[in-house]
Formats: C-alpha cells, sequence, structure tokens
C-alpha cells in the first residue's frame, strides 16, 4: 500500500513542480490535475552540474539567453566557444556582481570590451507587444540540489536564477519531519560561509528559510549573526500564515511572489543596495552598503495601494495603518517611485500623476526616503530632495515627478505658487496625524488646486473670497492622498479612512490589506515589544512646613506644586541620576545586552529638567569613574549657569552629529524633552528611563524608540519614574491591532457650538462681517485692531472668570473642529468660515483669566526633607487581542474651573506625606477620606468627562468616567498599596468604586455616599 511521502525530498519537489511544471519523481501528479502545468509559474529547472562554481554562474542558461537577445554581442566577444574569451567575460561578470550587486547587474548590465551586455529584459507596461516579447526571452530557472562550493559537498535544496544569475537561495523543512524553519536558520548560519561565492553579499537578492507554516529571509550572510527577517502573511491581526484549505500554509511563496511577474517586480521596483554613511569614533565618513529587499506586508500594501489608485482615480484618500519600526520609510519610497510610473485606466500613455510628493515632519526619514528612491536609477534624472523651500519651490515649477520634503518647509512656498489646478498629485503623509494641520493643510490646498486668490481681480466681493476659503479647505479633487501612521487619531481616521457601513454604524479604518498591526510586528519578531519589561519606581518623601503661620490655600494647586518641586529638587534629581546609571551599568552593560553595545534614553519634562539630568548623570559618572558620558537633546537655546547655550555648547559638538555620536563610545546615554522622542530609529537604544508623565500616542511615540530589533538585541527595559503604568498600557492597547472609528463627527455640533459663542455676545455679527471683508480686502492692521479690542474689552468687562474659560474653550474647539470638518464634508458654510477667520484673530488677543491662585507662596513655605526612590516588581503588561475601537472627538472643550477646595497648609503637608510617603495603608478612614473627598473631586474636573456630559448621552458619559476615574487612581494612589491593589485586581471593588464615583459626580455635583469598608 503506498503511503503519503512527508519527506523533506517530497517538499522540495512540490515547489519545482509548482514553478516548472515538470513531473518530480517524488511528485509528479501527471495524471492527477490536467490543468497543473498551465497553471505553473513558465520556469525552466535547472542542472545543478551546470553551475560553476567559481563564478557562481549557470553558464548554460546564461548563453542561452545571450544568444537569444543579443547574438551579436555573443559573437563579437566569442562567447559560444568555451576558452579564454568566455572565460574573461565570466570573469568579469563575476567581479561585476561582485561590486555593484546581483540586483544593479541585473538592471543596467555590463560592458566588456566593445559592447554593452543586458542581461535582462524589463516588464512589459500593459499593450506593449513588443516588450512583452522580449521579456517572455528571460529565463528563470529553478535548480535542485546545488553543490556551492568548491571545498565541501553541502548542497542547498534550491536556488532561483535569471538568465543564469542567482536571486535567491533556499533551505527547507518540514515540520512532519520535526525540523521547522527555525532548524534552516541555523544551517544557514552555521554551515553555509559567508566568504563562499554564492553567499557574498550583494551576490544573491535574498537567502530563504521556509518550512510548511513559516517563511524568513536573510538578505546578508553573516554567520551566527545572519538576521533573518519574517515573510509571512499574518494571521488573527499576528504572527503566521492563514489555514489553506488548499495545500500547505506557504504555497503562497511560489503560488504568488516567485511567479515570474512578481519576482521580475521584485528585482525591478524593490530589491536594491542602499548605501549608508556613518561616522567613526575618529570623525571619519565611511559608507556601507545594505542589501534591501521587501517583507510580505510592504509588498502586500504597495501592490494593493497600486491597483486602488489605477482603479480609482485621482482624488481617493487611503490610510496605512502601519506599526511603528515596521519599515514605512522603505514602504513609502516604494510607493512613491512606482506612482509616478502608474498609467490611467483609460489610457496606458497617460500617467495617473503629474508630480508625487512626500510629506514628513521627521527630517531624518526625510533624508531616508530621498537616499532610499534615489537608488532607482530610472528616476533619479526626475527627483527632487528640497533642502530648502526656495528649491521646493523650483522642483514643483518645473514639474519634477517625486519631491521629498518635511511639512515644516512646505508652507513658506505656497503663497508663491502659480496655478497648478490642471497638475495631479499624489500626496504621500508620513505619520500623518502629525502632518495634517489645519492651517498647513488649508494653504496646500490652496496652491495645489489652483485657487489662490487672484490679486488683480477687482469684481470679486469679500463673499466670492469666503467661498474660495471654504474650497481651499476640501481634500483635493486633483490629489490623491495616502496617509501613513502607526498611531491613527480620530479625526485620521475619519478624514484618510476607509468608511464602512456594518448594520446601523458607521466605522472609519484602515483596509485589511493596508495594516500592518503592532501585535503581529511583535510576534514576528521584527519588532520588541518595549512593555513586555517594565518597571514603576515608586518615589518616598517627606516634606516639611518651614514658617509659623498655616494659612489657606487650594489644595489640589498645593499638592501639584509640592509634588512637581520635590521631584524636580536636587535631591531626587541627583538620586534618580545614580539609580539610572547605576541600573545601566549593572544590569544592562554588565549583562552584555546588544553584544555590550546598548544605548539608553533618559526622557524627561521640560528643556530645564533634562539639562539638571544631563549635569547629575555626567557628574556621576566622573565620580564613580565610568568610561562612558551622556549627550543632550534640545531645540534652541536655554540658560545654563546665567547664559544661553545650546545643546552643541553643552555635547560639544554639532547637533547634526547627535544620531551618530550615539552609536559610538563613550557616550551611551541620551537625554530629551521632546527632540528625538518620535522619529527616532536607533536599534542600539535597548534601555529607557523616564521621568515624565506619558499617555495616548506620545506614549506609544516615546517608548516606541526601543522596539528596533537588532541581531543581537533579545528584549528591552522601561524604569518608569512617572506613574505612566496605567496610561502606558491603556496607550499600547489602542495601536496593538486595528484601531476602528465608530461613529462619525456630527457636524450639527458647530452649529451649537456658535450658537453658544454668539449668545454670550463678545462679538457681534456685524463686527464678524466687518473684519473678515477687511481683512480679505487686504487692509492695514490698524483696521482690524479696533474690532477686536472691542470685543476683548466685553469679554473683561462682561464675563466673568468661568465664562471668559468657557468662551476661550469653545472658541478654539470651534477652530480647531471646523478645520477638520470642513475637510471631509461635502457643502460649505459661509458663515463657519467667517467665525474661524475671525476668531483666529481674537483668541490670541484674549487675556488669560484672572484666576486668583490661592495657593501663591506655598513652595516658599516648605522645605525637601528626605527622598528615596524604590524599583517595584517588573511588570509584563499583556494586550487584550481585540481591535480597538474608538469614538469620535466631541467638538465642544469649554468647561469652568470650579470652585477651588481650601484647606490649611498643615494639612496639605500631612496629607501629601501621607498620599505619597512610605506608609502601608491599613487605615480605612485614610481610605474612605481619599474615596468619598480626593477622587470624586478629581473627577468632576476631567475635562474628557465634562465634554461628554455636556455634549454626549448617559452611556458615553459613563465611558470618559471611567477612563478619567483610571487617570485620577494613577495621580492618586501612587503608594495607597492596598487600594490601588483592589483597585487593579479586585474587580467587584473597581465596580463599586466607579459606579458610586459617577453617582456622584454625573450632572448632580452632589455630596458623595459614604462608603462601607
Amino acid at each position: 500500500m503506498a503511503k503519503t511521502d512527508t519527506s523533506e525530498r517530497w517538499f522540495e519537489a512540490r515547489i519545482v513542480r509548482g514553478l516548472t511544471g515538470i513531473p518530480q519523481p517524488e511528485y509528479s501528479h501527471e495524471t492527477k490535475n490536467s490543468a497543473f502545468v498551465a497553471r505553473s509559474c513558465g520556469y525552466v529547472q535547472g542542472q545543478a552540474q551546470d553551475y560553476n562554481r567559481d563564478v557562481a554562474l549557470d553558464v548554460p542558461k546564461l548563453l542561452a539567453f545571450l544568444q537569444a537577445t543579443q547574438s551579436t554581442a555573443v559573437e563579437t566577444l566569442n562567447l559560444a566557444a568555451d576558452g579564454i574569451q568566455r572565460t574573461q567575460f565570466l570573469h568579469r561578470l563575476q567581479g561585476e556582481i561582485t561590486k555593484r550587486g546581483v540586483v544593479d547587474v541585473l538592471r543596467k548590465g555590463v560592458s566588456h570590451g566593445p559592447v554593452h551586455v543586458d542581461l535582462y529584459r524589463l516588464l512589459p507596461t500593459p499593450g506593449n507587444a513588443s516588450a512583452a516579447e522580449a521579456f517572455d526571452k528571460n529565463i528563470f530557472s529553478v535548480t535542485r540540489q546545488l553543490r556551492y562550493s568548491n571545498d565541501s559537498g553541502n548542497e542547498l535544496d534550491l536556488v532561483i536564477f535569471i538568465n543564469g544569475l542567482p536571486v535567491l537561495t533556499f533551505e527547507l523543512k518540514n515540520s512532519l519531519t520535526k525540523q521547522t524553519v527555525a532548524d534552516a536558520i541555523v544551517q544557514y548560519q552555521t554551515t553555509r560561509s559567508p566568504q563562499e561565492l554564492l553567499f557574498q553579499s550583494g551576490r544573491c537578492v535574498a537567502h530563504m528559510a521556509v518550512d510548511d507554516a513559516e517563511v524568513r529571509f536573510c538578505t546578508e550572510l553573516k554567520g551566527k549573526a545572519s538576521w533573518f527577517l519574517p515573510f509571512n502573511q499574518g494571521w488573527n491581526s499576528g504572527a503566521g500564515n492563514p489555514l489553506n484549505s488548499d495545500g500547505l500554509k506557504t504555497d503562497y511563496l511560489w503560488k504568488q511572489v516567485l511567479v515570474k511577474d512578481t519576482l521580475a517586480n521584485i528585482i525591478e521596483n524593490y530589491a536594491q543596495v542602499v548605501e549608508e554613511e556613518t561616522e567613526d569614533a575618529k570623525g571619519r565618513r565611511r559608507k556601507t552598503r545594505k542589501p534591501v529587499f521587501p517583507r510580505f506586508h510592504q509588498l502586500r500594501t504597495v501592490r494593493a495601494l497600486l491597483k486602488r489608485s489605477r482603479a480609482d482615480g485621482v482624488g481617493k484618500r487611503y490610510l496605512i495603518q502601519h506599526s511603528a519600526g515596521s519599515g514605512k520609510s522603505n514602504t513609502i519610497a516604494w510607493l512613491a517611485h512606482q506612482l509616478v510610473e502608474l498609467k490611467t485606466a483609460a489610457d496606458e500613455t497617460q500617467a495617473q500623476f503629474d508630480s508625487v510628493v512626500v510629506i514628513t515632519d521627521r527630517r531624518a526619514l526625510d533624508t531616508q526616503i530621498a537616499r532610499t528612491i534615489k537608488g532607482y536609477d530610472h528616476v533619479a534624472n526626475i527627483f527632487g530632495h528640497s533642502d530648502s523651500a526656495d528649491e521646493l519651490r523650483t522642483f514643483l515649477r518645473r514639474g519634477k515627478k517625486i519631491i521629498v520634503t518635511t511639512v515644516q518647509k512646505f508652507p513658506f512656498i505656497l503663497d508663491e505658487l502659480g496655478d497648478l489646478g490642471d497638475k495631479k498629485f499624489a500626496l504621500l503623509i508620513d505619520e500623518a496625524h502629525s502632518s495634517q494641520g489645519g492651517k498647513t493643510t488649508a494653504k496646500m490646498h490652496l496652491a495645489l488646486s489652483g485657487g489662490a486668490a487672484d490679486a488683480d481681480d477687482e469684481e470679486e466681493t469679500a463673499e466670492d473670497k469666503v467661498n474660495k476659503l471654504i474650497e481651499s479647505r476640501k481634500m483635493l479633487a486633483n490629489a490623491s492622498y495616502y496617509a501613513f501612521t502607526a498611531t491613527p487619531k480620530t479625526r485620521t481616521l475619519e478624514l484618510f479612512g476607509e468608511r464602512q457601513t456594518l448594520g446601523d454604524k458607521v466605522h472609519y479604518r484602515s483596509p485589511e490589506e493596508l495594516t500592518y498591526t503592532t501585535k503581529q510586528a511583535i510576534q514576528e519578531g521584527f519588532i520588541l515589544d518595549v512593555i513586555a519589561n517594565y518597571t514603576p519606581v515608586s518615589s518616598f518623601y517627606h516634606v516639611a512646613k518651614t514658617i509659623e503661620d498655616d494659612p489657606q490655600v487650594d489644595k489640589l494647586k498645593a499638592l501639584k506644586k509640592i509634588r512637581r518641586y520635590v521631584e524636580s529638587h536636587d535631591k531626587a534629581i541627583r538620586r534618580k541620576a545614580e539609580i539610572m546609571v547605576d541600573h545601566f551599568t549593572m544590569q544592562v552593560i554588565g549583562a552584555k545586552k546588544i553584544g555590550g553595545k546598548a544605548r539608553a534614553m533618559i526622557v524627561c519634562n521640560g528643556i530645564m529638567r533634562a539639562i539638571d539630568y544631563w549635569r547629575e548623570v555626567s557628574d556621576y559618572l566622573k565620580e564613580i569613574k565610568s568610561p562612558y558620558k551622556a549627550i543632550i537633546a534640545y531645540s534652541g537655546e536655554s540658560e545654563v549657569g546665567g547664559a544661553k547655550k545650546t545643546e552643541a555648547d553643552l555635547n560639544g559638538f554639532q547637533s547634526k552629529d547627535i544620531p551618530d555620536k550615539l552609536k559610538q563610545d563613550p557616550y551611551r546615554f541620551l537625554i530629551v524633552a521632546n527632540k528625538f522622542v518620535t522619529g527616532f530609529d536607533e536599534p542600539l537604544l535597548h534601555t529607557m528611563y523616564v521621568d515624565k508623565p506619558l499617555a495616548g500616542v506620545l506614549a506609544v511615540q516615546t517608548l516606541s524608540r526601543l522596539n528596533r530589533a537588532h541581531p543581537q538585541k533579545a528584549d528591552t527595559f522601561v524604569l518608569d519614574f512617572a506613574d505612566n503604568a496605567e496610561a502606558v498600557k491603556v496607550a499600547f492597547q489602542e495601536y496593538y491591532r486595528a484601531t476602528i472609528q465608530e461613529g462619525e463627527t456630527d457636524p450639527n455640533k458647530l452649529h451649537d457650538l456658535k450658537a453658544e459663542l454668539d449668545g454670550q455676545q463678545v462679538y457681534s455679527s456685524q463686527q464678524v462681517d466687518d473684519l473678515v471683508a477687511l481683512f480679505l480686502g487686504g487692509a492695514d492692521r490698524d483696521k482690524l485692531d479696533p474690532i477686536l479690542d472691542a470685543c476683548v474689552a466685553e469679554y473683561n468687562d462682561e464675563l466673568g472668570e468661568d465664562d471668559q474659560v468657557k468662551f476661550k474653550g469653545k472658541a478654539k474647539a470651534f477652530v480647531r473642529n471646523y478645520s477638520f470638518l470642513a475637510a471631509i464634508l461635502p457643502y460649505g458654510h459661509p458663515g463657519w468660515e467667517k467665525l474661524s477667520i475671525f476668531l483666529n484673530f481674537l483668541i490670541p488677543k484674549l487675556p488669560a483669566p484672572k484666576e486668583e491662585d490661592l495657593s501663591r507662596g506655598v513652595l516658599d513655605a516648605i522645605d525637601m526633607d528626605s527622598y528615596r526612590a524604590q524599583e517595584q516588581a517588573a511588570m509584563k503588561m499583556s494586550m487584550d487581542d481585540a481591535d480597538a475601537f474608538v469614538e469620535p472627538l466631541p467638538p465642544s472643550d469649554g468647561g469652568g474651573t470650579g470652585e477651588p477646595e481650601l484647606d490649611r497648609l498643615s494639612n496639605i503637608v500631612k496629607q501629601f506625606n501621607d498620599l505619597f510617603g512610605n506608609i502601608e495603608w491599613h487605615d480605612a478612614d485614610k481610605i474612605k477620606q481619599v474615596i468619598t473627598e480626593e477622587i470624586p473631586v478629581r473627577v468632576a474636573r476631567d475635562k474628557a468627562y465634562q465634554n461628554a456630559q455636556a455634549n454626549s448621552g448617559k452611556q458615553n458619559a459613563r465611558l470618559e468616567h471611567d477612563k478619567a476615574l483610571n487617570r485620577v487612581v494613577l495621580e492618586l494612589l501612587d503608594d495607597h498599596t492596598e487600594l490601588f491593589k483592589q483597585f487593579s485586581d479586585n474587580a467587584n471593588f473597581k465596580r463599586w468604586l466607579a459606579g458610586m464615583v459617577f453617582d456622584a459626580t454625573y450632572r448632580s455635583g452632589g455630596a458623595s455616599p459614604e462608603p462601607t469598608l
């Protein structure tokens, strides 16, 4: 009885049969599937004996291609005869591959003697019959059991050649014989010497490790340091591949990826050798060559976007949600240069876009994308990387096909652009949530749409100009938008996401084929889980009252001030700096993290705090005679020792050199406030010390500086001095899988906001109309100010403090929300546009509410007594395996300040020491006080909760209340061990507390009921 063949040889035969259609001894299927050959990929089966190990070429296939395509060159070089001239040519070709890489040689060919020899024919454009015929002359071949070395008998399972040049090697494993892709990787790392000609850098495009469940690849073999990246489709928003009812989980590799058209597309448009320039410890610049190959999600995303773009035409929006560290810069570069060549569906000779503009707010990525795109020789002459506004202006006017710029440069030249309304643009926006500001976007749309105001048009009325501004705010009809982000905010989802209707609900999200989740990236090992080793630090301190008087002060403000004071006190900074340095020295360097090359980032709450840390860390490093140094990073100048200093003054080298210096000894610490917490990719960063409140997108972006993978990087570590743990978990959960907005913004809320603003009578409709007409008519500034100043006087004289807070908050909310809604609504509203213009002028003139600070002087009345910090147990945060559903933001923002709660300074100092001191809670009375007095007051003052009460139903208000309660618990219960444990671990207690506080605060303001403890 015949048994199923479960051997590795069967697996090898199955792939070859699929690629060639040729029956294999282990896998024939000659009669079982008559359509099998028709579905094969058109490969030729190579013979192992045809491989020339001295030049790493399949010489018969190479000569066959040259004879079929360039017989004159074959004759001129006398390649048909096996002699010295053929040998010289083969060695010339082998040398060029060594120098330039196989991809460049395939694309550009080689010159030898009197002739230039092409080694490959490009993919044809649709409808180009002659090009299709030329492409069909390429010989794609696959060879089994190829012996690659003259010095050993080792064989590769498979090698794929194009026209005799090797491009991919394969080691196959079979789980039924108890071997997996991991064994294939070990085989490459230990028995495939990088010195062998076939395995030298650039000789092949990639080396593939494959089993029946997973695929991984390596672009450059380096022995045990060889780094294999995943090439899997993903499953359930995570790693791996989906079940395949029609075969093996990995058969997409030979059925989809290795087919001739797709592999050719990868060779022509993705694979390349990128040159990177770095500086060594002696300041010498050197270039390194890095082979690049797309991962599956990158290939899928670009191909899906090209297909959608061609089918949709111009004027569409696409949201790409790709995890931080997932290779967005390469994905953007690959998409940009292929969009340039995209033709319309109606006319294969007509370009879909006149220009592709890549807009990023990260200068490092700006350069990286530029370098990647420029590596494609066929677009180099149509590419422009603008280092200045003048260059950007020139590129746009000359019609450069690809322009890379930063969002900071773009607005400066928009007012000067001519009419570009007849042009079609593709706008690729990196980190769309930060690059898509309302005013900048409106100016960009106005310029690119050709809608710039004509100063010579004397017939244009103020109303005409208002209508033109309304149109300028809308998404352009002559541009397609491609928004890339790892952390989509609600407005990004609604602006760029795909709108879906599920039952009676509207959802906005990134389509599945354009989503690469944090979950998948972590599970695949492409990025590291930065919250897997997260350790909070409890701070214990005691402060003393230093005056005899016992004044009444605002309790909440006083507590905040005292905590801020002790956390920034020299004692605290010094102690925390010592903890950081000692931990890094013993636990990171001592443990040889990243092979002893690990770096650390210290994230501080403001520039002055960063300078304090830099001073204390530097002093302590000298004191303990450490060989290491710290770098500080901040923008502009700050006062240090009575003089204005820049980061360059403190570091002793230029700001632009910070990334390179951090890679070199003696620099091991990078101390930052805001700079480098986003968009900074340094795989050597292993540890982060956080002394700054983090939540939401900022938490994800900041901690994700650690997630970049490195061949020697197995983990990361976060030491948190700022009690961020719960907020960090909530933030990462929102972007762990797909982020989906449920519901959409109600534009009628703008009507409500406008009515509330009008009702406070700070301005009249006539004043709004007059100012807008004067502004759009180009009137002098002194015509505008009298109108605004009259409104400011009304605001000061007629509104009380609470009403001033409400008016200013709602005015800001109106301007912000109108900028957003104007881009997506199909209609315009002149009244909204006018009020937006008016408020943009009025808001900066409105003084801050005259609020009496009832905690003034509290810091002069206290002194630091003692401080210590203590690590808590490391936390392994685990995410819920579910998509995150978020609601659109409520347009209203306003809220009152509420009455201050007064208390004696002595009580506040005691309470502070009680709340934050080293006390074990066994006193029910104290816990009752916190629950009945502290928590409800704080929750009631939470802005998001106030917004929800004012503008949403009770259900949404409860959701915001629960979020506010979590935040308050973090703020107030740092060291209330019993209470915090009950809240964190006891679902019944948490449910009771949430219900009690909600009942006490929801639109009632009543006293809290007495808890039963």
